[in-house]
């Protein structure tokens, strides 16, 4: 997650396991698993990095636990909000120092009460005019355990996320309407439609399983939108929005499956979709990632996966596609997009050597895959540069001038 100012924060995991790790006093031998945010300088050198979600030297609850499809947002004040499902939000400084504000959802078969009880969450992305774009989730839904995310809502101009202070959230789509089972219990006093909290009927309408089967003439088959999940959501601006839907995933192939990048407005309406995908041949069911980023300064949206780049204006036109087969594009395989910068660059992660490229995105989309070619043909002379630099063993890179904060 990049700032105006050339600051990227990124989210990134730690983990080890060995099976004789147990009951060891060793801590050479002792598991772990860590989650950290790094914020680098516009140069690309770390400046901070705050360390979450396991004990913290001396053996005391990390602030942070440890949070499933975590994802970070930089606020319009600059602190760093790092949310995670099924709703929790921790809000750090910007220097990485400390934990603001908690606002924490457990996991469970049911929705617990209490004090310790206080979501927001599950993703949060920020519009131009500093609105917060939010997806939160549901408990009682269809014949599903647990909470599962299924609310898009925007706060209110002016409102902001603070210590003390959090705003109302509006909803304006809703992934499944099928809520007979829930109760009073289950609704959150902040996530609203209308003048009362989201629950059972009060939501908008209809769902956007109901919207995606119509459009898409599948209402009723096995592989269309009944029983989908949605992924975090991007802003393309301050009123229209992109909601990343797939379809039921089976245990063979999923390849084929209906998917859709909804394009939902304020006004609770969808539409349409982010256009010229092919259900089998542009799947980001291969290697599931149903990431959208967008640029809601210039009203774009992009999405990569196993077999292409792909960008979209923002009436959902597909201006340019990087096929993965073409040999200038083949490298975009071991690469993940994490989100489109204040700048106008995509940020991309090598999933496995862990290093950043900023691809700069030309004014015109036609000249994107030029830009994205010469990006790819200088990573590698980037690379040989920094390994002499820093000797990476097994591709992990130390440096120690970043300060270091348990949290």
């Amino acid at each position: 997650m990049a700032t105006a100012a050339g600051d990227t924060y990124v989210l990134t995991g730690l983990r080890r396991y060995r099976g004789h790790a147990a009951g060891s006093a060793e801590p050479a031998e002792q598991d772990f698993g860590y989650q950290l945010i790094t914020r680098h300088a516009a140069d690309g050198k770390p400046t901070a990095t705050a360390v979450f979600g396991q004990a913290v030297p001396g053996g005391g609850p990390s602030a942070i636990p440890e949070g499933d499809s975590a994802t970070l947002a930089v606020l319009p004040d600059g602190a760093v909000a790092v949310s995670s499902k099924p709703g929790s939000t921790h809000l750090l400084s910007p220097d990485l120092d400390k934990v603001l504000a908690s606002w924490p959802m457990s996991c469970g078969w049911e929705r617990k009460q209490g004090p310790g009880e206080d979501p927001f969450a599950a993703s949060i992305a920020v519009t131009p005019a500093g609105r917060l774009l939010c997806m939160t989730s549901e408990y009682g839904l269809g014949n599903w355990a647990g909470s599962h995310p299924n609310i898009v809502a925007v706060s209110d101009p002016g409102t902001t996320l603070g210590p003390g202070r959090k705003p109302v959230l509006r909803a304006i789509a809703t992934l499944d309407a099928r809520t007979d089972r829930q109760s009073d219990a289950d609704s959150y006093a902040h996530v609203r439609y209308g003048d009362e909290p989201v629950g059972r009927g009060n939501r908008p309408s209809p769902s956007l399983t109901e919207a995606l089967s119509e459009l898409t003439g599948t209402s009723g088959s096995l592989y269309g939108y009944l029983d989908s999940r949605m992924t975090r959501p991007a802003a393309l601006g301050d009123d229209l929005f992109v909601v990343p839907v797939f379809g039921k995933t089976y245990r063979s192939s999923n390849r084929g499956q209906e998917f859709s990048f909804a394009l939902v407005d304020e006004r609770r309406a969808l539409r349409g979709r982010l256009g010229g995908l092919h259900l089998r041949e542009d799947s980001p069911f291969t290697g599931f990632d149903f990431t959208v980023v967008a640029d809601p300064h210039r009203a774009r949206a992009f999405h990569l996966n196993r077999y292409g780049l792909y960008a979209w204006s923002a009436d959902g036109v597909l201006r340019a596609r990087m096929p993965t087969l073409e040999k200038p594009f083949k490298p975009l395989v071991h690469f993940t997009l994490l989100e489109c910068t204040p700048a106008g660059e995509l940020l991309l992660a090598h999933r496995k050597q862990h290093l950043l490229l900023r691809v700069p995105v030309p004014q015109d989309l036609d000249d994107l895959a030029v830009a994205v070619e010469a990006a790819l043909k200088g990573y590698g002379r980037q690379r040989t540069a920094l390994k002499k630099q820093y000797a990476p063993v097994n591709w992990l890179w130390s440096d120690s001038a970043a300060a270091v904060h348990h949290l």
